[in-house]
């Protein structure tokens, strides 16, 4: 099979592997559609901790049909159409995952619009489900045109907050209005978003940190659930303690953290929306896996709106 590997230089490369076999507990899954994540690019860069390192595959997020279900497995996974979650390995023709991290694909959905929900969308509604965001609150995201921002915006929507959201480009704030965004602020000026948030999704970091946890309300809760902007530093969560009185919150969100349970219940929800009307995939492209390494260089640039799916064949 076809497999795209990091080489020394941290450039990708298709090779031919062979096909793995699944373990006990496990299933083999035949791709139709790879999820490209900034968490490759981390990978690639050799900042993801559980990223093996140069030779190894990245992806941890497929489409695909279940073909082969290993010993202590269930049998009825066979012949499934599911998302897949790897321990990476996802640029692949073929990929092996635990059967606890295969969750099933919506009927009638195109593989690449179920992954480009995927990862992402687990983030997006984890994070707000983990800080409780409800009808009628303000909630603020970062970096709102990539992966994890758009669907955020879409959710936090759907539970009926007010969502204000932080991007680019007017452009890219008239697609994030569609989506069910309030309000748009260009974070190429230097104004900080006006007024106070209940909840801020923060898919960014960086130094700009700490004046957003700035914004939080009385009561309000900070979900950090990425680092495409670097590392904060230790002076940015400075307002935890100016504001002490006002009992702000600092959550850290990874799905590493959720069982598998807890994945199988946001799927869930997410399934719900996406059947109701409330949610929707953007998919900024797809391209080829021989392309892997053009895509995680676009995705590394910041400039897709929304997904970067590959096809393997």
């Amino acid at each position: 099979m076809k497999a795209v590997i990091v080489r020394s230089s941290g450039d990708l490369a298709v090779v031919d592997a062979p096909e793995p076999g699944p373990g006990p507990g496990q299933v083999l899954i035949d791709i139709d559609a790879i999820g490209v994540g900034y968490v490759d690019v981390m990978a690639r860069r050799g900042e993801y901790a559980y990223f093996p390192g140069v030779g190894s595959v990245p992806g941890l997020e497929v489409v695909g049909r279940v073909t082969t279900v290993g010993p202590n497995a269930p049998e009825a996974l066979a012949g499934q159409r599911v998302l897949a979650l790897p321990a990476f390995g996802g640029y692949a023709e073929k990929v092996v995952t635990d059967a606890d991290r295969v969750f099933p694909a919506p009927p009638g959905t195109d593989a690449a619009d179920v992954v480009t929900l995927g990862v992402n969308a687990l983030v997006a509604e984890g994070a707000l489900h983990r800080v409780g965001t409800a009808a009628g609150e303000r909630v603020l995201v970062r970096g709102a045109g990539g992966g994890i921002g758009v669907l955020a915006t879409q959710i936090a929507h759907a539970r009926g907050a007010e969502v204000t959201v932080v991007t680019s480009s007017p452009a890219r704030g008239e697609r994030l209005r569609a989506l069910g965004a309030a309000q748009v602020v260009d974070r190429t000026g230097s104004a900080l978003p006006g007024g106070k948030y209940d909840v801020v999704v923060d898919t960014v970091a960086g130094p700009d940190l700490g004046k957003h946890l700035e914004l939080l309300r009385p009561n309000g809760r900070y979900v950090l659930c990425g680092g495409a902007g670097g590392s904060p530093g230790p002076e940015a969560f400075a307002p935890l303690l100016s504001h002490f009185h006002a009992s702000p919150t600092l959550y850290a969100f990874s799905l590493n953290s959720l069982s598998p349970e807890d994945l199988r219940a946001s799927w869930a929800r997410i399934v719900t929306l996406l059947a109701d009307g409330r949610l929707s995939a953007v998919l900024d492209r797809r391209l080829p896996l021989t392309e892997a390494d053009a895509a995680l260089r676009l995705v590394e640039s910041g400039k897709p709106f929304g997904k970067v799916v590959l096809a393997p064949r």
